[in-house]
């Protein structure tokens, strides 16, 4: 295998499937493997060549499959090991890439290796998972919180002991100090590399490990609070989060899920949440033997000035040297970009389309979240609507995410926007599909000049034949009022590339008359003194030979 052809990950395409929305084969209102099958084309004809699908092992469903029962199975919800076998045939028949969503770093307390360890203190798993005393007053260990809001212990009754969940409590931490439980997970890691999958996007990867002492996190000072790109009143901002992730021995054990990856050609991407995100995703990708990229957080938060996205990526390109990055304006956790970067109704197509070219332009890996390519706002629920436990135990400060993960709308003019087969009045899609999202359906843009979607068919076909922006270097980065522009440069070729990230339209003076459009939307160009007028949310990139 060359080294180009291992290096696949670094030309391609990512999207994103939360397979419970995606597309219902079967007609019970849950989006399945088969649908994700059916819909190949679809991707195929996007310009998609990998796809990340968040979790479909068996699992209770209570934080909707990120709570894992069976590492190696297939939830019926979704199919089964034949179903899934049928689409990675499929899929690479058709050159596409499938990437699973592995949650290594906690299980439901429902799986089996649970079971076993709460029994007692001294059966064959009892190191398995985090467990420690009560304080002489009953209360927990130390004073680590829950994302999900409260202590991150729970007691149980069984054991007498504490257990960490750093989510749920029905998410119950595995203990990575225990080489077992690393054997364990690599062997699960192995299991779906035999089954044909090219890679996995890790989930919370660097919550692997922790303090091995449970020593408590220091608070931040009030004015201070971690901004998680929620909201403020959770009181898992309230600390710097020290000894409960990101702890140094994490690294070692990525180290081994990297050589086990590199004996299949298949890639890493690195969920990483931390005081230091993007910091922490680079320290996770140097040195070309942990992982191969993490997708990076600072773009999933609510700035979009010209100014705090120069900040960004200089930021990365500082601190990875040799790593690679990743980059996504959405995914399963956060608000839709359409509404989270609150823009103007009648402005908020042309966003999603100049969404999708800086994704493209920028340099690492970019990752499209299904639905996105349709320009889908934010959907508003009711409170008997929502499903995500996350929303319920905070609203209504916080709706949680239910709002980013309603079902694809495929056809207008069908029941539930054609998101079942067969079509069928007695069942309702497990969460409601609003009517703006309807009349943004598939069957509405396809073939539609200047649709939000055909201006990804043509941005995403673009970059698979672009070296430069696929591989490229990226320099003179600079943001001048809400004009973000920098350079690609790769083999003597020069993408020159300018972003309106503001309401207003604004002038450019372009660095040389002779450059040749590739790609533009809402712009003039005035060749003879060199002056490119950028409308609201307007983008042009050009080319040169250097």
């Amino acid at each position: 295998m060359t080294q180009q052809s291992l290096d696949w990950w670094k030309k391609d395409i990512l999207y994103q499937i939360y397979p419970r929305s995606f597309f219902d084969a079967n007609g019970d209102g849950i989006g399945d493997l088969k649908g994700i099958t059916k819909k190949l084309s679809y991707l195929k004809d996007l310009g998609i060549k990998g796809i990340w699908i968040s979790p479909i092992f068996p699992s209770p469903m209570k934080d909707f499959g990120y709570d894992v029962s069976n590492y190696t199975d297939i939830d019926p919800l979704f199919g089964n090991l034949e179903d899934f076998d049928e689409l990675i045939e499929t899929a690479h028949s058709m050159e596409l890439k499938i990437l699973l969503d592995l949650v290594l770093s906690h299980t439901s307390t429902e799986h089996p290796w649970f079971y076993e360890s709460r029994k007692n203190k001294k059966n064959s798993k009892s190191d398995w998972y985090v467990w420690a005393d009560a304080k002489s007053d009953g209360m927990p260990p130390n004073n680590w919180l829950s994302v999900f809001g409260g202590s991150a212990w729970q007691w149980d009754p069984y054991r007498g002991q504490y257990y960490l969940h750093n989510f749920l409590t029905s998410q119950a931490d595995l203990n990575f100090h225990n080489l077992d439980v690393q054997k364990a997970v690599l062997e699960v890691t192995k299991f779906w590399l035999d089954k044909g999958v090219d890679g996995f996007r890790l989930d919370t990867v660097n919550l692997y490990v922790h303090d091995k002492e449970l020593r408590n996190n220091p608070p931040r000072p009030q004015g201070k609070h971690l901004d998680i790109g929620i909201f403020p009143t959770n009181p898992y901002a309230f600390q710097y989060h020290i000894y409960d992730k990101s702890r140094p021995e994490n690294l070692i054990f990525l180290k081994k899920i990297r050589k086990l990856l590199n004996l299949y050609g298949a890639v890493s991407i690195g969920e990483i949440s931390d005081d230091d995100s993007v910091g922490k995703a680079c320290e996770y990708t140097r040195g070309q033997d942990k992982l191969h990229m993490a997708y990076n957080f600072n773009l999933l938060h609510k700035n979009f000035s010209a100014s705090y996205i120069k900040k960004t990526i200089e930021e990365v390109e500082e601190q990875i040297g040799d790593g690679w990055p990743s980059w996504s304006f959405g995914n399963h956790d956060t608000v839709r970009a359409a509404t989270r970067f609150n823009s103007p109704d009648a402005l908020k197509p042309q966003l999603s389309k100049l969404l999708c070219a800086l994704l493209l332009s920028l340099r690492g890996s970019p990752i499209i979240y299904q639905g996105e390519e349709l320009g889908l706002e934010e959907a508003e629920l009711k409170l008997e609507e929502l499903q995500d436990p996350y929303g319920l135990a905070f609203y209504p400060e916080f709706k949680g995410r239910d709002g980013c993960r309603t079902p694809m709308p495929w056809n207008k003019n069908q029941q539930h926007a054609g998101f079942f087969e067969p079509s069928t009045s007695l069942v309702k899609p497990w969460l409601p599909i609003p009517k703006n999202h309807q009349s943004c359906s598939v069957s509405v843009q396809d073939s539609v000049k200047g649709s939000v979607l055909e201006t990804y068919k043509t941005l995403c076909h673009l970059y698979q034949k672009d070296s430069t922006l696929q591989l490229g270097s990226i320099t003179n980065i600079q943001a001048r009022g809400n004009i973000l522009s920098f350079t690609r440069e790769y083999n003597n070729q020069q993408r020159f590339c300018f972003f309106n990230c503001g309401t207003a339209t604004e002038n450019v003076i372009l660095p040389s008359k002779q450059l040749s459009l590739i790609i533009e939307t809402e712009t003039c160009f005035d060749k003879g003194t060199r002056t490119l007028r950028l409308k609201p949310y307007g983008f042009f990139i050009a080319s040169k030979n250097c």
